[in-house]
């Protein structure tokens, strides 16, 4: 059984925040979540924020993170929300899986894209990781 998912998306601003708050949120303490980005924006969009908390998800904790600010090896699976290619970038030493769910970008668009891209997440870290951290 899995027990720790790394969300990874370009920037770390938008998606792969918005799982790890998503996930953090549905999974409690069963599951260690984090999240990074292949190029980390340095800050999270107040469209972010905004589409989490007005569902009641906390946003207390998060920022925008690299990949060279986690400990891959200590994750199990990694989710990668963008289109671009992990392999030539994790170290030898990861073990665990990597899964690729391409998520459509929300930055630069409007609220509502933000809220279609939340709800996406929200779908994906409800209906879909259950099956991936239960089937392992």
């Amino acid at each position: 059984m899995i027990k720790s998912v790394l969300f990874v998306c370009y920037g770390n601003a938008c998606r792969s925040v918005m799982a790890e708050a998503l996930a953090k949120h549905y999974w409690g303490e069963r599951l260690e979540v984090a999240s990074a980005g292949l190029r980390p924006l340095g800050y999270i969009p107040l469209e972010t924020i905004r589409v989490l908390e007005e569902i009641g998800i906390s946003t207390a904790d998060l920022y925008s993170k690299g990949l060279s600010e986690i400990e891959i090896d200590d994750f199990q699976l990694i989710l990668d929300l963008a289109s671009y290619s992990l392999e030539d970038i994790l170290p030898p030493s990861f073990t665990g899986k990597t899964i690729h769910w391409l998520v459509r970008d929300p930055f630069h668009d409007s609220l509502d894209g933000f809220r279609q891209t939340r709800n996406s997440i929200e779908w994906l870290v409800t209906e879909k990781l259950p099956d991936w951290i239960d089937g392992e």
